[in-house]
C-alpha cells in the first residue's frame, strides 16, 4: 500500500491532469473510506480536503465519479484496508441541523415581520389604520393589561 507524507489539492490535481503529467493513480482503502494517491513524475501525493488533511471518499462511485470528471479513466483499486464501518477523519456535523433549523426559523419570521409592518405602513397611508397618542395607547395598554 502506498502512503505519502506529500499531498496534492484538487486544483493542483486538475492541472497536472489537464496537462498529463498524471502517471498513475491509486485508490486505497482505509477506515471509514477511499483516499486517493497520484503519482506524476517520481513523485506520489494524496489528495487533500480543503482544510489540509487527507480527503476520504466514503463512497466508492463518489471517488469514481470524481475521477472520471477530472479526466482520469484507469486507476488501480487497493481495499486491503478498507473497512465501511470504521470512522473517518471527517468531523460530524451535528450542529449543522440545527443551525439550519434555526436560519430557516428567523427568515421565516423576517417575512413574517416584514409583511406586517408593510401592511400597517399601507393602512397608515390609506387611513384603514387608527393613529394613537402615546396618552391614548397607555390607557388602552392599561385596560388590557387590567383584563388578564
Amino acid at each position: 500500500m502506498i502512503k505519502s507524507p506529500q499531498t496534492i489539492d484538487h486544483a493542483m490535481l486538475s492541472t497536472l491532469v489537464n496537462g498529463g503529467t498524471v502517471q498513475t493513480a491509486q485508490i486505497l482503502g482505509q477506515s471509514g473510506g477511499w483516499v486517493v494517491v497520484v503519482q506524476y513524475g517520481k513523485t506520489q501525493r494524496t489528495l487533500t480536503a480543503k482544510r489540509g488533511s487527507a480527503r476520504i471518499f466514503k463512497r466508492f462511485e463518489t471517488l469514481a465519479s470524481y475521477l472520471r470528471d477530472l479526466g482520469i479513466m484507469n486507476f488501480h483499486v487497493d481495499a486491503t484496508g478498507y473497512d465501511a464501518a470504521g470512522p473517518s477523519n471527517q468531523r460530524a456535523r451535528t450542529d449543522a441541523s440545527a443551525r439550519l433549523k434555526n436560519a430557516h426559523r428567523a427568515a421565516a419570521y423576517d417575512q413574517w415581520l416584514t409583511t406586517k409592518v408593510s401592511t400597517s405602513l399601507d393602512g397608515l397611508s390609506n387611513g384603514s389604520n387608527q393613529q394613537f397618542s402615546a396618552n391614548e395607547w397607555e390607557k388602552i395598554r392599561a385596560q388590557k393589561r387590567s383584563a388578564l
